[in-house]
């Protein structure tokens, strides 16, 4: 994989077909007009790198981000500045929901408004146990996160994260089946580390179909939901991974699938 130069606020790490994407805007990884730029180049370019299986992303330091910054919020006296940043924001988390490969998020610290909105557009959550998440716009003024947060969670406790801007822990989080675990700090990174290794393993083709039937069966009725996952399965069945597999049972091996 060649690398992403001129980042300022993302890093990018690369080993065993696993990306390790982390969030360097210290003190608290907030984020900005720079890193959301950085961000979307970064899962652009993942997005399209055949070496690459599966991301894990995580905040340097102890905050994985604590959420937007508030010095640069747009400036209402400028025309179209509301709607210029708005669809960067958008951009930038649609660029981890959107990017082909399966993506953890580590959540190591402080989740945080757009922050926890961050983790909640990756594929996979764990967290560490001294981590914690919280939607704080209500004592802002402000009401943003709604849509990503019912992703997550029921709709009582989407309601409680809301509407109380309480901190909400690591293990809350795992009781609350918004997380898959929650780990001490020192096992977060190679349980992560672990889910994505263990999907770099999976054929690539069923594994991008797979997180493809995610998101567009999301707002589906079953019915066509269902039918489009048939669809995906009988375009699946002719492919060089189904018959690498086939082989690989009768054979009685672990599959190669290529990238």
């Amino acid at each position: 994989m060649e690398p992403i130069t001129d980042l300022e606020c993302v890093s990018v790490a690369y080993a065993d077909k696993v990306a390790t994407v982390t969030i360097t805007r210290p003190p608290v990884n907030a984020q900005n007009g720079r890193f959301r730029d950085d961000l979307i180049r970064v899962f652009d370019a993942l997005h399209d790198e055949k070496s690459v299986r599966a991301i894990v992303l995580t905040g340097a330091g102890k905050s994985f981000s604590a959420g937007a910054d508030l010095k640069d919020r747009p400036d209402m006296a400028n025309r179209g500045s509301f709607p210029r940043h708005n669809r960067l924001v958008r951009a930038a988390f649609d660029s981890v929901m959107e990017c082909e490969k399966p993506v953890i998020a580590a959540i190591n610290g402080p989740a945080i408004g757009a922050g926890l909105v961050l983790a909640l557009c990756c594929d996979i959550l764990v967290a560490s146990e001294d981590s914690w998440v919280a939607m704080t716009e209500v004592d802002w003024g402000l009401a943003g996160g709604v849509r990503h947060v019912r992703r997550f969670f029921s709709e009582s406790d989407a309601r409680l994260l809301m509407l109380t801007a309480r901190r909400i822990s690591g293990p809350e989080l795992f009781r609350m089946n918004v997380v898959s675990a929650c780990v001490s700090g020192d096992q977060l990174m190679p349980t992560a580390l672990g889910i994505a290794a263990e999907i770099a393993t999976k054929s690539p083709m069923a594994v991008r179909a797979a997180k493809r039937s995610f998101s567009i069966t999301e707002e589906l009725p079953l019915h066509e939901g269902y039918r489009y996952e048939q669809l995906q399965t009988a375009a699946l069945s002719t492919s060089d991974d189904r018959a690498e597999a086939a082989r690989a049972f009768a054979e009685k091996r672990k599959p190669n699938f290529r990238d």
